[in-house]
Order: C-alpha cells, then sequence, then structure tokens
C-alpha cells in the first residue's frame, strides 16, 4: 500500500479479477466464489495487528462485494423518480431450501371421502349466505330466517309498525298435551 500523506490508504482498483470468475444470482443479491482461500499461511501478525488470515478474509469480502456491485450496475436497468435512484433486480435463480419440509398430505376424511364418492361438493359462500334469509316481497327486501332482527322485526318497530305475527292461532288439543306432559313429569318420584 503507498501513503501520500503518511497515514491515509490508496484507493483499491474498482476493476476485480479473479482466477475463475464469479457467479451472480442479482435478484438474491448474491455472488458466489469458488476460488478457494489459502489457509496455510503463517499465523503472524501484519503492522496494522491483523493476522494475514484475517487481512485475507477481509480482501476477498471486499472483492466479492465490490464484484456484486459492478455486476449490478452493469447489468439492472437504474431510473430515477422522485424517491430517490431505483435499481430492478431481476428475479432470483437460485432455488433457497426451505426450513422445514413441506408437509405431507393430509388422508382424507370419512365424510370427504363419502362426498367424492356421492360427487358432493361443499356450498359456496353465496350459497350459505342465501340459506338464512328469504325474500320479502311485501318490502322488496331479503330478511334473514334467524337470529338478530329476524324477518325485519326490529327495522319494523323502530319505524312503527305492526308486528307481522300479532295473532296467532292456538291449537287446544297441543296445548292441552303440553300440559298434561309437564303434569306427568312433576308427578314421578323425587329421591
Amino acid at each position: 500500500m503507498s501513503t501520500s500523506a503518511g497515514k491515509t490508504k490508496a484507493k483499491l482498483d474498482v476493476a476485480v479479477e479473479r482466477p475463475t470468475p464469479y457467479t451472480f444470482d442479482l435478484g438474491l443479491l448474491l455472488a458466489n466464489d469458488p476460488n478457494p482461500i489459502n489457509t496455510s499461511t503463517p499465523a503472524e501478525s501484519t503492522s496494522m495487528g491483523v493476522d494475514p488470515l484475517e487481512a485475507q478474509l477481509i480482501a476477498t469480502a471486499r472483492d466479492g462485494a465490490q464484484a456484486l456491485i459492478n455486476q449490478l450496475l452493469t447489468t439492472c436497468p437504474i431510473s430515477s423518480t422522485q424517491q430517490g435512484v431505483l435499481l430492478s433486480l431481476p428475479p432470483s435463480t437460485t432455488p433457497l431450501p426451505r426450513e422445514k419440509p413441506m408437509p405431507e398430505p393430509k388422508a382424507p376424511t370419512k365424510w370427504e371421502q363419502f362426498a367424492a364418492k356421492r360427487g358432493i361438493k361443499p356450498k359456496t359462500r353465496e350459497q350459505n349466505r342465501m340459506r338464512g334469509q328469504k325474500y320479502n316481497e311485501e318490502t322488496g327486501q331479503w330478511e334473514k330466517t334467524w337470529g338478530y332482527n329476524k324477518d325485519g322485526r326490529i327495522d319494523r318497530k323502530e319505524k312503527g309498525m305492526v308486528q307481522q305475527d300479532w295473532l296467532v292461532e292456538v291449537d287446544e288439543k297441543k296445548e292441552q298435551e303440553e300440559k298434561d306432559s309437564k303434569k306427568k313429569g312433576k308427578g314421578g318420584r323425587r329421591k
């Protein structure tokens, strides 16, 4: 390293020369270096206090980063926007492994086997929604058949309209049977 003012370092070359060229996956910002690292150098400390192996690793990492930046700037399209300069990355070409293996497909349940055998298909969301509604021709709207605001009762009550089923016929025979069944339940033995 040549120093001009004594302690300043000389700038390193931007072009990186390697015996075997790098392979790149720009979508993942990956630079593969197939060149081996020489680890058989003696463990002597250099003048800067860093051992030669550490200095060699630092130089290799710097060369790899410089080669990746050179490749990005020469092959990827660069566009300028109000937010700044953007570099569009291509899709990745290196498949990355999963952390865990793919889950095995679950065995179908007895109902799924039966449905497949009979050709039964699950209901769609629209079919399930329409199952709990009916069309009221008087109001011209779809009303719920069960649950909150069943038959639009709350809407009619707020508007001051009369309840639809304000008069209900009572079957005398059914009323008598219900009373008799209650009496039979109370008249039994108690422990």
